[in-house]
This record gives C-alpha cells, sequence and structure tokens, in this order.
C-alpha cells in the first residue's frame, strides 16, 4: 500500500479515464512525478514549460494545501490521499 492519488474529472481524460491511481512515493514530487509519467498527457496539464507546477493547480495531502506545508517537497506516509484540485476560474469584467 502507498499513496493514493485522487484525478478530478476534468483530467481523467488524461489519466486513462481513472479517477484515482495508488503509488508508491515518498514526497509529493516523487507522487506527481509517477503520476506523470505513467501518464504523458497528464503533465502539460499540471506543471508549466519551465518545470513548476501549474498556479492554477491545488494539490492537498490529506485535506491540507502543500502551499501550507512543505509545496511538492511534502513528505507522504502510507495510505496518504493526495488530490489535485484545479482552480475554477471566474467572475466578472
Amino acid at each position: 500500500m502507498g499513496v493514493k492519488v485522487i484525478i478530478p474529472t476534468p483530467l481523467r481524460q488524461f489519466a486513462g479515464k481513472r479517477e484515482s491511481v495508488d503509488l508508491e512515493a515518498n514526497t509529493v514530487a516523487e507522487a506527481l512525478g509517477s503520476l506523470t509519467s505513467q501518464f504523458g498527457e497528464l503533465k502539460k496539464h499540471l506543471y508549466s514549460d519551465d518545470g513548476r507546477l501549474r498556479s492554477f493547480v491545488n494539490v492537498y495531502v490529506n485535506d491540507e494545501d502543500i502551499r501550507y506545508l512543505q509545496k511538492e517537497k511534502t513528505t507522504l506516509q502510507q495510505g496518504d490521499t493526495i488530490s489535485i484540485v484545479p482552480s475554477i476560474a471566474g467572475g466578472t469584467e
């Protein structure tokens, strides 16, 4: 048993239509790296050309935003759940 990565509905088409993927990883960076190596199409939706996580992609470990933890260096424990949550743009001009 490793960690579970929850794939958001809009990105499932780039992840073999899977709702989640179980991976072995010690950090969020390892987990996302493993995920994007399995599903290459997903990489461009999560990372910018310079290799940074896109600003509109929010990542949570067990409901905690990694921006308030150690970002992609956040360590993982067996059984942790990573949720990828794309920001929804909206509002009025």
